[in-house]
């Protein structure tokens, strides 16, 4: 998941000192290397755990509407909203009420930037390492990505993408939310869509969603995938070297970014995994251009440091 943030140093401030995330690779757009690409996850960066963030202060706010990723939702254990609640309002935050969703607790809030965010309580199973120096305690810590929402035109022509392209299930609807998982779904592994014939097209800005990428095990099954998309005529790019991992994009019908990305190399092939994060990291290709990269970003500190508290 990559999202678009305003300042840096709020957005490492919220997600790292207040959410308790471990900042996991501090590199740049590679697309456009005058930006950081900040990576939040659990200890390890497990795959399925991050989300990530280019910080455009300079970008006006996201448009709501059509064709975008309206809601990031994140994984915390059963019984930590209470936990949560105090605690984000004790940093400020604005919070919705308590809301049932698939059987379980969600926590709606905005980040410092606008982006819709929800901790959702999961007993699901998930690859997870606490960061032992993160702010919040390790039975409260969040797990991964959770889910994501989308807002559609059309939904029938996107969910016979996810279910005749992308392998998905139709897991039924609630409260005008239609959800589609993998792998019989669960935590980490759907999404929701709601359809809004009426509405204007979205616009990314701050506070706003980029991109959604799914997990692919290896360029052997990408390409695979990548093939399929391509027959669905959705125009899929060629595989990208990320060097952290290889990726693909493509839009589905309905107008969202997708990336298909690969779960390794990892993000501790390059670094000791006891210092992730701590340092600018850039891939070999942009390694010759350091000095005139790090003139144009920004200086950026770790977040202020706050009581461990259960």
């Amino acid at each position: 998941m990559t999202c678009i943030a305003g300042d840096v140093q709020e957005n490492v401030d919220f997600y790292s000192g207040v959410l308790g995330m471990r900042l996991v690779k501090r590199s740049v757009n590679q697309d456009s290397p005058g930006t950081y690409h900040l990576f939040y996850a659990d200890g390890e960066g497990h795959p399925g755990t991050d989300i990530t963030f280019f910080p455009w202060p300079e970008m006006p706010p996201a448009k709501a509407g059509i064709g975008l990723t309206m809601e990031v939702s994140l994984a915390v254990p059963l019984g930590g909203l209470d936990y949560w609640s105090e605690r984000l309002v004790e940093h400020g935050v604005s919070i919705g009420e308590v809301e049932t969703r698939r059987q379980t607790a969600a926590l709606p809030f905005t980040d410092p930037h606008g982006l819709p965010v929800t901790l959702h309580e999961t007993a699901d199973d998930r690859a997870f390492t606490p960061w032992s120096a993160s702010p919040v305690p390790v039975e409260r810590q969040i797990r991964g990505l959770h889910s994501v929402r989308l807002w559609e035109r059309d939904l029938g022509s996107t969910a016979a993408f996810l279910t005749g392209v992308l392998g998905f299930v139709d897991l039924g609807q609630e409260n005008e939310w239609t959800a589609f998982g993998l792998d019989g779904g669960g935590s980490g592994r759907y999404l929701e869509i709601q359809e809004i014939p009426d509405a204007d097209r979205g616009r990314w800005g701050t506070g706003g969603v980029h991109h959604v990428a799914w997990r692919v095990p290896d360029v052997d099954t990408e390409l695979q995938v990548r093939d399929r998309i391509e027959r669905a005529r959705r125009r899929p790019t060629e595989v990208i070297d990320r060097f952290w991992f290889k990726s693909v994009y493509f839009l589905e019908p309905g107008g969202v970014l997708f990336e298909l990305a690969t779960d390794g190399p990892g993000f501790a092939v390059d670094e000791d995994p006891a210092s992730l994060g701590e340092h600018l990291v850039l891939p070999p290709w942009l390694e010759p251009h350091r000095s005139e990269i790090e003139s144009q970003l920004p200086p950026l500190h770790p977040p202020a440091s706050h009581p461990v508290s259960g």
